[in-house]
């Protein structure tokens, strides 16, 4: 849990803002709806809500939300690309065509996640 993350536990007080969208911009973390309130981002779980206060509405400005509310889903989608193309490259000339796919696409994936969850450490620790 972010440390600028507000627990809400539900059998103190059930609350929900009436004007908050249900939306799927965010990351769920396990939650079971999230709402949105202009930069108010609310995740509702079974026993609580966590509330915290984005930087940017990703309704209103999605990359400026990626750039500084979620960098680590950019780094990630950057890892994947670049560490997919490099490993593809490598592999064009040694395999068949089926195995640089196969193997680019798998290194995207490795290379997308491991960008991310370093990303996020980083941005979890600075927090």
């Amino acid at each position: 849990m972010p440390r600028d993350e507000i627990e809400v536990p539900k059998e103190l007080r059930e609350f929900m803002l009436e004007e908050a969208e249900e939306t799927f911009l965010g990351q769920k973390n396990g939650a079971e709806k999230q709402y949105r309130y202009g930069n108010l981002h609310i995740r509702e779980y079974d026993d609580k809500f966590l509330v915290h206060n984005d930087k940017i509405d990703p309704r209103k400005d999605p990359i400026g939300h990626l750039v500084y509310d979620a960098p680590e889903v950019l780094i990630g989608l950057a890892c994947a690309i670049f560490g997919g193309s490099e490993i593809a490259k490598k592999m064009m000339n040694k395999n068949s065509k089926k195995s640089t796919v196969t193997s680019g696409l798998f290194s995207s994936i490795i290379s997308g996640y491991v960008g991310y969850l370093a990303t996020k450490k980083i941005k979890n620790y600075l927090e």
